[in-house]
């Protein structure tokens, strides 16, 4: 017996709008799935950064909350991660630039492996303190997903902008957004 599917101009049809049906529920599944993704990180606009102390690869302990009143710029990397190294390069621009008005640079590190974070971090030529988190706690606090992952802090300790990845196309909103801050 074979089993061959009907084809007369209502199979076809049916099959014409099976495969639309499909085509949008799958459109549709994509588009929630992009929104979530897009979404992490971003619940925290406009909430107080999560405090945190964390050790510093040069020596000594950084806790955010002793920086207010100043703008803070949190980046998180990985050791595995070249667009971090770049965007870590052109933060440090930032703050030679932005420093004499408030802004302070922080490199946080959430990488699986400390040895490789602590290379990494030793072998960035930046003027701004790396930090690591060997737990990942702070990079759980701030909902690091994706890397680098940039959060900008005014000075009264309010997160105000999450920039997620790096271009050099980015460092224009980036320096945009920053103004803004250091100018409050």
């Amino acid at each position: 017996m074979s089993l061959q599917r009907p084809d007369g101009p209502a199979a076809r049809d049916r099959r014409s709008r099976a495969r639309v049906f499909l085509r949008c529920a799958a459109a549709a599944l994509l588009a929630v799935a992009t929104a979530a993704a897009a979404q992490r990180g971003y619940d925290l606009l406009a909430q107080a950064a999560p405090d945190f102390t964390l050790h510093a690869v040069a020596g000594g302990n950084v806790r955010l909350s002793e920086h207010r009143g100043e703008v803070v710029v949190l980046s998180f990397w990985g050791s595995g991660c070249g667009t971090c190294r770049r965007q870590l390069d052109a933060l440090n621009k930032s703050l030679a630039t932005y420093r004499s008005a408030g802004l302070e640079v922080y490199g946080v590190g959430v990488d699986d492996d400390p040895t490789r974070a602590l290379g990494f971090a030793r072998g960035t030529p930046v003027t701004f303190p790396m930090l690591l988190d060997p737990d990942k706690t702070v990079g759980k606090a701030y909902r690091v997903d994706n890397l680098p992952m940039t959060v900008l802090i005014d000075r009264g300790g309010t997160i105000r902008n999450v920039l997620r990845d790096y271009s050099v196309k980015s460092d224009g909103v980036y320096l945009e957004q920053l103004r803004v801050l250091l100018n409050e």
